[in-house]
Order: C-alpha cells, then sequence, then structure tokens
C-alpha cells in the first residue's frame, strides 16, 4: 500500500478514577505523578491501553505462550498482526528468536488537572463475616480473626483527566515481521472499534464503574504522528483554557467536541470560540475520514 503518512490524534478530557499501584497490606494506594512541586492522581497508559483494547474487541483473539515462566502473545507465520487484531498493540515474542513489533497506536497517563487531594475510603467484610460466625457458633467480637473479618482501605479519586492517543494508520494491520499486511477494509474496522471504544469507554477499579466517555476531546486526521493537541488542552477554575495555540492548530482541518453539562463553567465560550460539535456526531465525521483514508490509498 502506498503510504500518505498520516495520523489519527486525540486529546480527551473524561471525568475518571485512577488505577492502583503497589499496595501496602490492606492498603491501596492510587497512582500518582509529581510535577511542578505538587502531587496529581493519574490512570497509567497502560491500564488506559488494556481498557480500550479490551472494551474495543481487539482482545478477543488473543493467545498467550508461556517462554521461560514469561507470558507473552502468540506470534508465528500464520498469526501475526495482519490475521491477529490482538497484536495491534505490539508485541515482542522470544520463541525461537526475537521478534518484536511496535504498536500503531500509542496514550499517554491520563493526569488529573487538580492536585491529589488524599480520600481515603474504609471498608471491611462484616456481612460475610457474621454470617460465616452464625453458621459456625462464633462470636464476631470475641473470635474476629477466626470468622475471617477482615478491614481494609484505599484512597480514592475520581477527576477530571486528560489523555492523548495516537494511531499510525499506515501501521495499522501491517507486519513487517512476516511481510504481511491486512486488507483496507479490516484496518478501518480496527481503527474504527478503537474510537468507539474511546466514545463509550467504561473503566471498572475496586468495585467503582465508571462512565469514561469524553466530556471533551479534540484531534483527527493529518500529517502530525504526535499527540499535537497534549500540550495546548488545560483546565484552570473549573474552566478550559482556550489558548491561541489551541485556536489555530484546530484551523489545520482538526475539530472540537463538548458535552455540555457541569463539567466546565465556561462551556458557551468554548462552543463558540471552537465550533464544537457533539460527541456522537465528532466520532461518526472522523469514522468518515477514516474511511476515505483508506479507500484513497493505492494498493
Amino acid at each position: 500500500m502506498k503510504k500518505q503518512n498520516k495520523a489519527l490524534t486525540l486529546t480527551v478530557i473524561a471525568n475518571m478514577t485512577s488505577n492502583y499501584g503497589e499496595g501496602l497490606g490492606n492498603i491501596g494506594s492510587i497512582q500518582k505523578v509529581y510535577k511542578n512541586g505538587k502531587t496529581y492522581a493519574i490512570r497509567s497508559r497502560e491500564s488506559m491501553k488494556n481498557a480500550i483494547m479490551v472494551q474495543s474487541g481487539l482482545y478477543d483473539d488473543l493467545k498467550v505462550d508461556l517462554d521461560k515462566k514469561v507470558n507473552q502473545k502468540t506470534v508465528s507465520e500464520e498469526k501475526n498482526t495482519a490475521t491477529v487484531r490482538a497484536l495491534e498493540g505490539g508485541y515482542m515474542n522470544t520463541s525461537g528468536g526475537t521478534k518484536i513489533r511496535k504498536s500503531s497506536f500509542y496514550l499517554t497517563d491520563a493526569v488529573s488537572f487538580h492536585p491529589f487531594v488524599n480520600d481515603t475510603r474504609f471498608h471491611n467484610n462484616l456481612y460475610l463475616a457474621q454470617t460465616y460466625a452464625k453458621q459456625n457458633t462464633l462470636s464476631l467480637q470475641d473470635n474476629p480473626k477466626e470468622t475471617g473479618l477482615m478491614p481494609y482501605q484505599y484512597e480514592y479519586d475520581r477527576s477530571l483527566k486528560k489523555y492523548s492517543i495516537t494511531i499510525d494508520l499506515d501501521r495499522v494491520g501491517v507486519d513487517e515481521n512476516y511481510g504481511d499486511e491486512a486488507e483496507k477494509t479490516e484496518k478501518m474496522e480496527r481503527v474504527n472499534l478503537l474510537l468507539d471504544a474511546i466514545r463509550t469507554l467504561s473503566l471498572v477499579v475496586r468495585g467503582n464503574l465508571d462512565n469514561a466517555e469524553p466530556v471533551f476531546v479534540v484531534g483527527g486526521i493529518g500529517t502530525y504522528k504526535t499527540h499535537y493537541f497534549d500540550n495546548v488542552v488545560s483546565v484552570e477554575n473549573e474552566k478550559l483554557r482556550i489558548v491561541p495555540d489551541l485556536t489555530e492548530k484546530l484551523k489545520e482541518g482538526y475539530a472540537a467536541a463538548l458535552i455540555e453539562g457541569s463539567s466546565f463553567s465556561n462551556e458557551k465560550e468554548i462552543a463558540e470560540q471552537l465550533k464544537t460539535v457533539s460527541v456522537n456526531e465528532f466520532f461518526r465525521n472522523l469514522k468518515e475520514k477514516v474511511k476515505e483514508y483508506y479507500e484513497s490509498t493505492e494498493d
């Protein structure tokens, strides 16, 4: 296929929880980053990528090998990126010689706009312990350990976070290790599945179900194979900052979308200055552009 050397890039603002790092005993700590002398809650790019791969269905055909006690994605002449959707996110396979195929898309961490304020939640399994104590004629007060009573606690954060994703359209469905390439229709389907997952993203952690759909999204297809809008999207004092660099970049054939509600206090200004559309319309238009892109490429 003759390459056009373009990428699809999106920067998204969504209201989501953080994922968890290493805990200490029964105490769970969320993942954080430190910048400008302050601590910010995050959902790591690894967590974001896994959630998108699972929800998009790209992991539905995932097969895993165990080589020297290490799990790795199954790869072969017949099962490569051109034929297996689960390999679109990249792989390294060391069975029979090392083969590496980099991902065709990349994400950033989803980082909160506001410094982290420790919100600790305290829980226990009291009902289960009471039921066990009753079944075995035990006293919960006198024998808490024998009943399995266990208190636990974890940090909690749900806040507006920003993340970016960039898809190299020319590398989707291509496996250089085996000289194989998927059909145009399959490439379109894979990109569209990723877009659907981003539009309706749902996240689960510690029993919390998030609607992590975009409340604001900006981007599209262009010549920049990088997170083109990542440096110009920010929120301060509940307002989306509309800076000159953001409006200038939008003029290069990109678009923006907004869910009107209570996420930003300057929604009217956002809609007027950025000429936003609905999130559903944004993704419908983007899918059409993906179709046009692949249909215009030469085999």
